[in-house]
């Protein structure tokens, strides 16, 4: 196989096509790296529907990059011997031959420590790019954590209100308050909350019945039924319930 440029490595909470790993993928010279495997669930033991979840939502995603030409190297569960995300990196890395390695710094601490340590043993660049799927970056929260001693959830909550004009009356909260926690720990009444409209449900179609009978043979024995599994796992889905919400 030829060299590749670039090894976009996708991991499965950054599913967006506007991801900053895809910033410049060229389908010519680039792979996209996708993979499902076993130390995702069983690093803290998921649910079946949450790994359902993950994995219907990668292979809808995935689908949706072939549609745009854009090369991939997808390794599903039960289909490779590796356990964990570098594992499957490195055996890529191997095969593919890039000049680089892309990913997004990844949210789970144990993960980004994971990468950054396959990246000063290989002999490959690692191009940790800005996750930029947050309202506030990791440096522009480093930058405003350096000016305290001691940080506090109120002062960054009150200073993103400004930074985005969330809520905001000029430099004043609306309704002259910052928050109403002391009304948000008032209970239910014994019955309950009512007046609730139920959730949009989403029926699995062949993808999404593929990544549950995946999470049925290789997770057996994790909590959960998968007998009920109707949540939204692709944008399109995930808006909609977002609007029904």
């Amino acid at each position: 196989m030829q060299r590749c440029r670039h090894l976009v490595f996708v991991l499965g909470d950054q599913l967006d096509e506007r991801s900053n790993a895809l910033a410049d993928v060229d389908p010519a010279t680039d792979i996209v790296l996708m993979a499902e495997v076993p130390e995702e669930s069983k690093h803290v033991w998921s649910s079946k529907a949450r790994t359902a979840f993950f994995f219907a939502a990668m292979l809808h995603f995935a689908g949706s990059l072939g549609q745009r030409q854009i090369k991939l190297g997808y390794r599903r569960i039960g289909t490779h011997p590796f356990e964990s995300l570098v594992a499957v990196l490195s055996d890529a890395v191997r095969k593919y031959r890039p000049q680089a390695v892309v990913v997004v710094e990844p949210g789970d601490w144990r993960v980004e420590q994971a990468l950054l340590a396959f990246g000063r043993a290989a002999n490959v660049e690692l191009q940790v790019r800005e996750d930029t799927h947050f309202l506030c970056s990791r440096r522009a929260f480093a930058d405003w954590a350096s000016g305290y001693k001691q940080l506090r959830l109120e002062f960054f909550y009150r200073m993103m209100r400004r930074r985005h004009d969330i809520m905001m009356d000029g430099n004043d909260p609306l309704q002259g308050r910052w928050n109403f926690d002391a009304e948000n720990r008032r209970a239910f009444s014994k019955a309950g909350p009512t007046g609730v409209p139920a959730a949009l449900r989403i029926r699995p179609d062949a993808i999404t019945r593929q990544a549950m009978a995946d999470v049925e043979t290789h997770f057996a024995g994790h909590p959960g039924t998968l007998d009920h599994f109707a949540w939204p796992v692709t944008r399109t889905d995930a808006l909609r319930a977002l609007q029904t919400f």
